[in-house]
């Protein structure tokens, strides 16, 4: 059998080695799977590298997270490299500002320049409020500030949850009329470093919606030694009156370790209170409305018709009263058709003889005087 080959055409053994040439072009153009994420992580930029307090600088950034909330704060005792030191402690919360980036990661926002609790190096520290965590520094100084060298690195422990978080608790009857609701969060730590862990301080945080968590510190009393492991509970309480969907959120340093959702009942208690007093009060209104009227309306005159007024005649009164009334008015003759009011017989003319009486008439008379 002969095989035409057409001229310009590959042969057949030489078409593996033109698809894996290909191949290796297409790897070669790609980029390196690190590549685009060191392009896409978070960047901030300043305006100025120094300002004195009461100045202000501009703070750009860009790599974040589309529509993310972002804080941003003057930190005292810290640096890029061992980042803050001490937490949000060493900043200046009360002149922070926040920021909401654009759909593209990026944002803008002009910062006020204060003076932190803690003596530079400083840093402008830009961190996420909610979803997933992420944060940068950028180096500045506060012109005027104290500067003092950094604390010592020490290894220190890590701590890490090593099982799934729970509330524990129930909702008591103080709760259903508005008390405010409490658990306890447990959990299980683990310390991967080298020390040992003492009295480590956590950070509780409860938020509602969108809104951002409010953290509230809470100090655990023992030791987690080296590769050892302690269930630790905290108490977590929320306003007076709460409901809703809450999460709870558990961070120790910078990292949170572990987020607790928690439905929280409506208290049917104070919807009950409120619709019983809607009740009440207008009954209360109407009964004191109506006995000002009874009080201030007029009265017969007299004092028996004040009197009877008050007390009323007992049925068995009214019917002596009645009879007696009877017994002294005598009955009277209505009257009948055939008589006029002036012609009708009465008792006073059948028990009074009349003043000139007719004359006697005997029967003969009667007779004659009729026959004749």
């Amino acid at each position: 059998m002969v095989t035409q080959q057409y001229p310009g055409a590959a042969p057949r053994t030489a078409r593996p080695v033109l698809l894996l040439l290909a191949l290796l072009a297409v790897l070669l153009v790609l980029p390196a799977p690190g590549a685009g994420a060191a392009e896409g992580d978070p960047s901030v930029r300043l305006s100025k590298k120094e300002a004195g307090k009461g100045g202000e600088i501009t703070v750009r950034g860009a790599g974040w997270r589309p529509d993310a909330l972002l804080m941003l704060l003057i930190c005292g005792q810290s640096t890029p490299e061992r980042g803050v030191i001490g937490g949000t402690n060493s900043c200046a919360n009360a002149d922070g500002r926040a920021v909401t980036t654009d759909e593209k990661g990026a944002f803008g926002k002009k910062l006020p320049v204060a003076e932190p609790p803690k003596p530079c190096p400083c840093v402008v520290h830009v961190a996420t409020v909610t979803g997933q965590q992420a944060m940068t520094d950028a180096v500045f100084t506060v012109a005027g500030h104290p500067t003092a060298a950094l604390p010592e690195r020490t290894e220190g422990g890590r701590l890490a949850v090593l099982a799934t978080t729970r509330l524990e608790g129930e909702s008591s009857l103080l709760t259903w009329f508005g008390a405010p609701p409490v658990r306890q969060l447990v959990f299980t730590v683990g310390n991967l470093g080298a020390d040992p862990v003492e009295d480590p301080v956590f950070e509780v945080g409860t938020a509602h919606g969108v809104y951002a968590p409010q953290w509230e510190e809470r100090e655990w009393r023992g030791t987690v030694a080296p590769g050892g492991r302690a269930q630790i509970t905290l108490p977590v309480e929320l306003s007076a009156g709460a409901h809703g969907d809450y999460q709870v959120s558990l961070r120790y340093g910078t990292k949170v370790l572990a987020e607790q959702p928690w439905g929280v009942s409506r208290p049917w208690g104070v919807t009950l209170f409120w619709v019983l007093l809607c009740l009440v009060v207008p009954a209360a209104v109407f009964r004191t409305g109506m006995a000002v009227v009874d009080k201030v309306r007029p009265r017969p005159a007299g004092p028996a018709a004040r009197h009877a007024h008050r007390t009323g005649p007992s049925p068995a009164t009214k019917t002596r009263a009645g009879r007696t009334q009877a017994r002294a008015q005598p009955p009277t003759l209505a009257a009948l058709p055939w008589f006029t009011p002036d012609s009708a017989p009465s008792q006073n003319r059948r028990s009074a003889p009349p003043e000139n009486p007719p004359p006697p008439t005997t029967k003969g008379q009667a007779w004659t005087h009729n026959g004749g």
